[in-house]
């Protein structure tokens, strides 16, 4: 029997990952990239001695990283170094700050310091979310959601209840802890990823437990370790890649894909997966008549959050610097309903800084610091200019000085800026999301786009718009449930 092949649109972590399952198990693989680099929306950008990640920050959920490797006979020490935060991140209230510290115990004090009796809450708490985790994790998210029939196993029906799909994180958060110190530490995962708390179902307080026992972790170098280390693995197995060769579009013939055209050249496939923006895919590639899904189909869908991103350098080191801080020192829920639900620029925006430098002196010129700014926006805002960009840049900053109590603004030797416009030019990203689709409940597993065209035998769709969902580690998972499905439908 021939030796199937497969092209990959796309390379990153869902691409990536897709890749390395595809050539696992015998099959040809060709990865197409429109840039000169893999990863995606987790590149990199080196300039004047400073190295940042241009997208993901966050490790959490090492226990999804160390599998995919393992399924490779593999360890992620094999490809990259990782060290534990110890605050996990730190969060500025109007009032102070709060360190979370990596201990559990020294967690629990202290919420038991902001509210007393709230440690035993926070144990039960999260006995519940390990649970969710337990079977979200490792058993829901690694379905294709094509069909109701997948959960349809007694464990899955048994622990629904459990599961809380039906509940709001918010009104289980609320069961729980009253004050709201607390309530915004558990919520912001949620917030900053998804949804509002009140439209997210609790199922998701295992993003609580990824967070608190599973820690908050560095990968030595940047996140841009990750996507280095997947693409060497992906080449000891015998991927080949293709740079800069944007796609510029899909040809079909009796409802198969004949050839998918490049710039360059066009290239042939028994299977196609786009791990490209799922929507840029359908309406730009693909001919309309073999669309899944139509454009009032995409206008009703809930988006996570786009971002205004700023990638600074500071010559001089900040006196007490910690990798990651939030910043809600401004009301809480004012700007997730400028997120969710009367999109506009946020009034008075909460927002993320990592400051890599803090852990790896690596990423910035010796006595010099790296630091990126993450406001979370609504996806689909206009009017993204350079005069408002600035506007938000001196306002995060100022604030952030006024809790330092040191200078940032007269230090800055580098800044580019990255928002909602350059979300949609740079990654095809449907209405400049940075996450993909909101996690709500009609959002979720079989409620979200499929990861097998409805109308072509032979496409499929990994990513951030698909199956599971938003997040690096959901991605990694996209790419093998993606992959399983096309070696079970192309016999």
């Amino acid at each position: 029997m021939s030796e199937k092949s497969v092209i990959i649109i796309g390379s990153g972590f869902a691409g990536l990952s897709a890749a390395s399952f595809m050539a696992r198990e015998g099959w040809n693989v060709t990865v197409l990239e429109k840039n000169s680099t893999a990863g995606g929306r987790a590149c990199q950008l080196k300039e004047q001695g400073f190295t940042f990640d241009m997208g993901p920050s966050f490790y959490w959920m090492p226990d999804v990283f160390e599998r995919f490797f393992n399924q490779f006979g593999k360890k992620v020490s094999d490809y990259y170094q990782l060290t534990r935060l110890d605050p996990s991140y730190r969060v500025y209230w109007s009032d102070g700050y709060t360190d979370l510290p990596a201990d559990y115990n020294a967690l629990r004090d202290v919420f038991e310091s902001l509210e007393p009796g709230s440690g035993p809450l926070l144990d039960k708490y999260l006995r519940e979310a390990a649970y969710k985790y337990e079977v979200g994790v490792n058993k829901l998210v690694y379905k294709p959601g094509l069909s109701l029939t997948e959960f349809m196993d007694w464990q899955t029906i048994s622990g629904v209840f459990r599961l809380e799909v039906f509940t709001s994180i918010k009104k289980h958060i609320y069961k729980y802890f009253k004050h709201s110190k607390l309530r915004q530490l558990m919520e912001f995962p949620v917030l900053f990823l998804g949804a509002l708390p009140q439209d997210t179902p609790a199922l998701y307080s295992l993003m609580n437990y990824a967070d608190i026992k599973g820690g908050t972790w560095y990968p030595e170098g940047g996140m841009y370790a990750i996507v280095d280390g997947m693409y060497r693995l992906a080449l000891e197995l015998g991927v080949q890649f293709k740079f800069e060769e944007a796609v510029t579009r899909i040809e079909i013939n009796n409802a198969v894909v004949s050839k998918v055209i490049t710039a360059k050249g066009s290239y042939t496939a028994d299977a196609v997966i786009s791990g490209a923006d799922y929507h840029f895919t359908e309406t730009t590639l693909l001919p309309p008549a073999y669309r899944s899904y139509s454009d009032s189909y995409w206008d009703k869908k809930v988006m996570a959050p786009s971002c205004l991103m700023y990638y600074v350098g500071l010559n001089k080191k900040l006196k007490k610097p910690v990798h990651h801080a939030l910043f809600f020192d401004v009301p809480f829920d004012q700007h997730g309903v400028e997120i969710y639900k009367d999109p506009k620029w946020p009034t008075e925006p909460l927002f993320y800084v990592s400051v890599s430098s803090a852990t790896d002196p690596s990423v910035a010129p010796e006595g010099q610091e790296n630091i990126v700014f993450l406001v979370p926006v609504a996806a689909g805002l206009e009017e993204d200019t350079a005069e408002l960009r600035e506007k938000y840049f001196q306002l995060i900053a100022r604030r952030m000085e006024k809790h330092l109590g040191e200078s940032i603004l007269d230090s800055v030797v580098y800044k580019k800026t990255f928002s909602v416009s350059d979300f949609v030019k740079d990654y095809h990203s449907f209405r400049g999301n940075a996450y993909g689709l909101a996690n709500t409940l009609m959002q979720t597993a079989i409620f979200r786009p499929s990861c097998q065209s409805k109308k072509v035998k032979n496409l499929f769709y990994t990513g951030q718009l698909t199956v599971p969902g938003p997040g690096v580690p959901p991605s990694l998972i996209s790419g093998e449930v993606v992959a399983k499905q096309v070696i079970k439908s192309i016999k």
